[in-house]
């Protein structure tokens, strides 16, 4: 009797504890597909734009970030997926090479990153502490998000065919309350899908006002294979290309930066930023390998992972595992294209906005004195130069906006001699 009874109770206790690994893993889930959904419209955006195929983005998207997150031990809650920095040199250069020699010059790319992380391997952290200290880091993070501030207002203002800029905003603030209610009153499980709440109370918004369009679920397939495309090797797209990845390297730093502040890690030290570059420059040239674009950090989900407190970087392996099944799944990936653009638009004018708050809480951290004059000159260049949208050309090239403002703030803080006095 005492032998069946325990026998019993151990049954109960392992019953009991695979019920709760289960509801954990469920609770992860949940959570990476909420910052799957923050990434899908520029992931998806990006290779509409540059006319690859949406499905590749979203499998490369999903296979690039399990890269990063092995190069970098599963340490850092990051996503990877489509870069904006290539839209406009892929849309020339498949007009003028073709797709599959483009790809050998994103190809290309993440070699690039690679190099970089060499550079800093043999150079040690410290070079990033010299080239890359809170004042230049810091205004950079911000021009990331004001400087995607036009798109939030946009997407959260903009009348369309069937609904007026009235509704439009109406629905975004419905979007943004039910976020921020659910950040500041939740508590557990359900303030970990803040974001996620915002969407939902969005959608059901949008359904009786007519913003939800089906269609494209109706002509999507229930079973899809992407259109995966090889590169061939091709000098002149590779030598176009090659100069854009230098400012999104930088970019991807300041990414690195910014989410280390979230979480209060120093990722610069563990996993190291050359591992960090080297699982974004391997994301990349696989994803150029396949048909898909450049990849890298998104800075929205930096922004839903500092709302939603999520900082376990398994996390985003759910993310990338459902980005990968979804790019199979035709219904279920139209069903996400169906989310109305306002809704969104609610959404990341929050995660927008704490991706400016991080910058500025880096540069508290350290205590950086801004009123000396050396600094206030350099992120005063940095912030207006990245914010105002200044761009240098060379023919088709074009450095502009976080890439030029980074580039710019770099080589001041080289170059600038140290100031003694300060402005009062």
């Amino acid at each position: 009797m005492t032998k069946s009874s325990d026998q019993s109770s151990e049954a109960t206790v392992q019953e009991s504890l695979s019920l709760t690994t289960y509801q954990f893993r469920l609770q992860d889930f949940l959570v990476g597909a909420q910052m799957l959904f923050i990434a899908f419209g520029a992931l998806v955006l990006v290779p509409i734009l540059a006319g690859l195929d949406p499905n590749v983005a979203l499998f490369t998207s999903g296979i690039g970030t399990l890269c990063f997150q092995l190069v970098t031990g599963g340490k850092v809650p990051v996503y990877l997926a489509s870069s904006f920095a290539f839209i406009a040199p892929i849309t020339f250069s498949v007009d003028k090479y073709g797709l599959p020699a483009t790809l050998s010059g994103l190809a290309a790319a993440g070699i690039v990153y690679l190099v970089l992380s060499l550079i800093i391997f043999w150079g040690g952290t410290g070079i990033i502490a010299r080239v890359l200290p809170s004042i230049v880091t810091g205004p950079v993070i911000m021009v990331i998000g004001l400087g995607l501030a036009p798109i939030a207002v946009n997407m959260a203002s903009e009348a369309s065919e069937g609904y007026s800029e009235v509704t439009a905003i109406g629905v975004a603030m419905v979007s943004l309350l039910a976020t921020m209610l659910t950040t500041i009153l939740a508590r557990g499980f359900l303030r970990l899908i803040s974001i996620l709440m915002g969407i939902v109370a969005g959608y059901l918004v949008s359904l009786p006002l007519g913003l939800v369009d089906f269609t494209p679920l109706g002509k999507a397939p229930w079973l899809e294979i992407p259109s995966f495309t090889t590169p061939s090797f091709h000098l002149p797209a590779i030598l176009f290309i090659l100069p854009v990845a230098i400012a999104p390297a930088i970019e991807h730093i300041g990414d690195v930066l910014a989410i280390g502040s979230v979480t209060e890690n120093n990722y610069l030290r563990d996993p190291g930023i050359h591992r960090t570059l080297l699982g974004d420059g391997i994301a990349t040239t696989l994803a150029a390998f396949l048909g898909g674009p450049p990849n890298t950090t998104y800075s929205e989900v930096t922004g839903a992972v500092a709302l939603t407190r999520a900082f376990n970087p398994a996390i985003m392996t759910w993310s990338a595992i459902t980005a990968i099944l979804l790019s199979f799944f035709g219904k279920l990936g139209a069903i996400l294209q169906t989310i109305p653009v306002p809704v969104m638009g609610g959404i990341l004018i929050v995660l927008f906005g704490t991706v400016v708050v991080i910058g500025m809480n880096s540069m508290i951290q350290t205590r950086a004195d801004l009123l000396q004059p050396r600094n206030l000159v350099i992120v005063g260049a940095i912030l207006i130069l990245g914010v105002g949208g200044m761009s240098l050309k060379a023919g088709q090239f074009a450095l502009e906006g976080i890439g030029l403002s980074s580039i710019v703030g770099v080589l001041l803080n080289l170059l600038l001699p140290q100031g003694e006095k300060r402005l009062t």
